[in-house]
């Protein structure tokens, strides 16, 4: 590569908000349970975005717009990306209808997990991706009513990852599966 010359904002041919709303978005369904950080909210308000996800909903103690941190790392997402809130985040799952459509995958460290890169989509399915709380992780209350539980492959000392990072990677991952070709 010689001398390469960064791209202006026109040249990435963005979508405006107006535009972006109307455009089909990837059948997944963010969801932060307890999520303790507005930066963190903030951050994978900013990656469901850039992944065109259908919607986050945050649960519990997660910060809700307009919060200052969160406006701060989601740079507009907070306006582009639907989202809702509820108190209790297993209750909202359970009163989800058709529930036969969804598939609840949990993003934890756990026996029988599916390593993230091995993960293969239930294509016709809609897909709720639960994130936990940055100190305890998804609970097992809510690990006990999901389909499947990823795990990101992980080799250092520590054991786990920030969730805006583990969202960033977990949605990277399933973008590309949904679409191969921008890989």
């Amino acid at each position: 590569m010689k001398n390469p010359i960064k791209l202006s904002n026109h040249e990435l041919n963005r979508y405006n908000i107006d535009t972006y709303k109307k455009i089909d978005k990837h059948p997944l369904i963010v969801v932060l349970d307890n999520v303790r950080s507005a930066i963190n909210v903030g951050s994978i308000f900013r990656t469901s975005d850039a992944f065109m996800i259908e919607k986050i909903v945050l649960c519990g103690i997660t910060a809700c717009p307009p919060n200052k941190d969160i406006l701060k790392t989601a740079l507009g997402a907070t306006e582009s990306v639907d989202w809702s809130y509820e108190n209790d985040t297993l209750t909202y799952l359970k009163s989800i209808e058709n529930r036969n459509d969804y598939d609840f995958i949990c993003v934890e460290q756990a026996t029988n997990s599916i390593k993230l890169n091995d993960f293969k989509f239930h294509v016709g399915k809609k897909t709720i991706l639960i994130f936990g709380n940055e100190v305890d992780g998804v609970s097992q209350a809510i690990l006990d009513i999901s389909d499947i539980c990823l795990e990101i492959p992980q080799h250092g000392t520590k054991h786990s990852l920030n969730v805006a990072v583990s969202a960033g990677i977990v949605l990277w991952e399933i973008s590309n599966k949904l679409n191969p070709k921008n890989s």
